[in-house]
């Protein structure tokens, strides 16, 4: 059992305390979580699984496995009856529709997660987008608690976001909140998505890994270690993360000038870089401004389980 109580270096999150019992499943594109919350708001039965990718299939095979997951949690915690399910997924979701419009890496387009998971295991569903549901959670709960007007990002293999206007999430029926696919560079190295140059090709902890490899003809561990060699003095990781630096900067300082939110949080595995990040990013975003609202940009506080804690959310609200 997980009392979930978090905190973060900025402040201390919000436990999601007392509500509905309900179970929350965030879909990756490797690794499927999933969680029961009880009553109380504590965090029962933590798994992580292998997403069940089976080409065409997967959408079906994603929706049996949450059939599986919600029949063990009965088992394992027969005290717990949860009352509804909170789905998420990668790729272009539509929250309000309760569909998974396009993911090409999981292989499903259109398909009706909310009405085919509800018609399978007869629990309210809501469906929505992992980092979306990331977001609310720190909007709720933690780093972007105090404010109205915020972008959360999250920056690990790629690069989303969840943006919060007035108090109320702005969706976009999906398709907002790619800020990874904004173009920072119309010149630069082609994306996974087919455009060119946009920041997540640039910025995201994926990308600093391949333009090392392609740059040295080394393969790095993971981001961690481009960051640690260009600490070191790397003249090749440091010409990266300037540029990822760089990319990053311009990005907020877009979101500053069209949505002028009062604050920007990052979360995902980039931000664990913690000062090495946020200082050399503050100093270029306000570089770039003018007469715009300067956004603090501050640290999530949520950590790895804040799709999960996102998803209970939402559950909870379909029947509170």
């Amino acid at each position: 059992m997980t009392d979930v109580t978090l905190t973060s270096v900025v402040g201390q999150a919000l436990p999601l305390g007392n509500g509905e019992a309900v179970i929350a499943v965030d879909v990756g594109g490797t690794d499927t979580k999933a969680a029961l919350f009880d009553t109380t708001g504590r965090m029962l039965g933590l798994s992580r699984t292998p997403t069940p990718v089976d080409g065409e299939r997967t959408a079906f095979s994603v929706i049996a496995r949450v059939q599986e997951l919600t029949l063990q949690f009965a088992a394992h915690f027969p005290e717990v009856q949860p009352r509804a399910v909170g789905l998420l997924a990668p790729g272009v979701v539509d929250d309000d529709a309760g569909i998974g419009v396009l993911s090409t890496n999981l292989h499903w387009s259109n398909v009706p997660f909310k009405k085919l998971t509800e018609d399978l295991i007869h629990l309210p569903t809501t469906f929505s987008h992992d980092v979306r549901a990331a977001g609310e959670a720190e909007f709720r709960l933690g780093a972007a608690r105090p404010y109205r007007n915020v972008v959360v990002l999250v920056i690990g293999t790629g690069i989303a976001g969840s943006l919060f206007i007035n108090g109320r999430a702005h969706t976009g029926a999906g398709y907002a909140g790619e800020i990874g696919h904004s173009i920072v560079d119309p010149a630069g190295p082609v994306c996974g998505c087919g455009a060119r140059g946009c920041l997540e090709s640039i910025a995201s902890a994926g990308a600093l890994v391949r333009r090392y490899t392609e740059l040295t003809g080394s393969r790095p561990s993971g981001a961690r270690e481009v960051l640690a060699l260009a600490r070191a003095g790397d003249a090749a990781a440091t010409a990266i993360w300037d540029d990822a630096l760089d990319a990053l900067a311009l990005s907020i300082a877009q979101l500053a000038a069209i949505l002028a939110p009062e604050a920007v949080v990052i979360g995902g595995g980039l931000a664990q870089a913690g000062e090495g990040l946020f200082v050399p990013l503050r100093e270029r975003v306000n570089a770039l401004l003018s007469f715009h609202r300067r956004p603090v940009i501050v640290p999530a506080s949520i950590g790895e389980n804040a799709g999960l804690l996102g998803g209970a959310l939402r559950a909870r609200d379909l029947v509170s």
